[in-house]
């Protein structure tokens, strides 16, 4: 039996003596068309990418079998937020360089939506450290606050390092310590830790919530840490791609790294063990 991958993300296959043929679902299924023709267009600003994520969140929540369980929905839900502060960051002039963190913006979602587009053709290009979170949109279910670390796990820790780069090679610059960009950048680490509260809050059960309230503010300064934590890494991953940015063998070496380690953190977030974190 014989496949076909169409560019709407549905598979045909042909098979059987009198050459009948079936189609699976397309990867998004009733809203597959509405999400290819909101990925075909490429955000140019942050208030693009606000849109964009804002009207991809109104489609995942209709996405079965999961709808408002969607563990993708779960994620983007936190990104819009945060992406939203950083919008309102750059409107109130709280960064040294707007230029600098509006274009890294740009560069990191375009990161999210390429994978997702790579996702929508069934392509095994997409990133491992995306797809085993994409995979679980169709179920098994996945509690809420886990789903939204494996996405942010995938995002910081794979697709950070690199738009980190592109943003510097765009504004033909580098990753300095104690730049001004380098101060915008740790910026953002206050803005998680100021939104990480209500956003971990909202993932949790009534039951949860009373364990979270004897915890005091314990949760909330760990998991405001280990962001902080996390986005260290990624600019030290950022500096180390940057000094191999025309090796093509050493880049690629790195973005295998990088997404084998992703994919795995990935995968533990997502297994029984990772819904601890609920």
């Amino acid at each position: 039996m014989g496949e076909r991958v169409t560019g709407f993300g549905a598979v045909v296959f042909h098979g059987g003596a009198e050459g009948e043929a079936g189609t699976i679902e397309p990867v998004w299924g009733p809203v597959h068309r509405d999400i290819v023709d909101l990925l075909a267009d490429h955000p140019a600003d942050v208030p693009a990418v606000v849109e964009h994520l804002t009207e991809l969140q109104k489609l995942l929540v209709r996405l079965p079998p999961l709808m408002e369980s969607c563990p993708l929905a779960d994620f983007n839900r936190l990104y819009l937020v945060i992406t939203s502060s950083v919008l309102d960051g750059l409107y109130a002039d709280r960064f040294v360089d707007p230029v600098f963190l509006s274009r890294l913006d740009v560069e990191f979602a375009a990161r999210y939506f390429d994978a997702l587009r790579l996702w929508s053709d069934r392509s095994p290009g997409t990133p491992k450290a995306w797809a085993c979170l994409f995979e679980r949109m169709c179920g098994p279910d996945a509690r809420p606050l886990p789903s939204a670390a494996a996405g942010v796990n995938a995002h910081i820790n794979f697709d950070l390092p690199f738009a980190l780069v592109t943003t510097f090679a765009h504004l033909e610059s580098e990753p300095v310590n104690g730049s001004d960009q380098h101060h915008d950048y740790l910026e953002i680490n206050k803005i998680f830790a100021d939104k990480i509260p209500d956003l971990r809050r909202g993932y949790l059960d009534r039951w949860q919530l009373l364990i979270d309230m004897l915890n005091g503010n314990i949760d909330d300064w760990y998991q405001g840490e280990l962001i902080g934590y996390t986005r260290d890494v990624a600019w030290r991953n950022a500096q180390r791609i940057w000094r191999c940015r025309h090796d093509p063998d050493r880049h690629e070496r790195e973005r295998k790294r990088l997404d084998n380690a992703a994919a795995a953190l990935g995968r533990l977030l997502l297994s029984p063990l990772g819904a601890l974190l609920q």
